[in-house]
């Protein structure tokens, strides 16, 4: 699923393992308003399964889910 909608955050975890990139996530989207974007970048390999439970337990929907060049990218939106 891929999105073309401006991020209004952006929150480079590369480097950082379960589960910082969800704790950080979590921060950052309490900082932003209601339909607000969070654009995250990860490379542990646990992102991808971590980001979807995620989204489904806050209920903040995951707009963007992508694999890149030996990273993943992720945009969460904010309830």
């Amino acid at each position: 699923m891929e999105s073309s909608m401006e991020s209004k955050a952006k929150l480079d975890a590369r480097g950082l393992f379960c589960p910082m990139p969800i704790l950080k996530a979590s921060e950052m989207l309490g900082t932003l308003g209601r339909g607000e974007h969070l654009e995250v970048l990860a490379d542990d390999p646990a992102a991808p399964s971590d980001f979807v439970a995620f989204a489904k337990r806050t209920g903040n929907p995951l707009v963007a889910n992508e694999e890149k060049a030996g990273f993943y990218r992720f945009v969460l939106e904010h309830k």
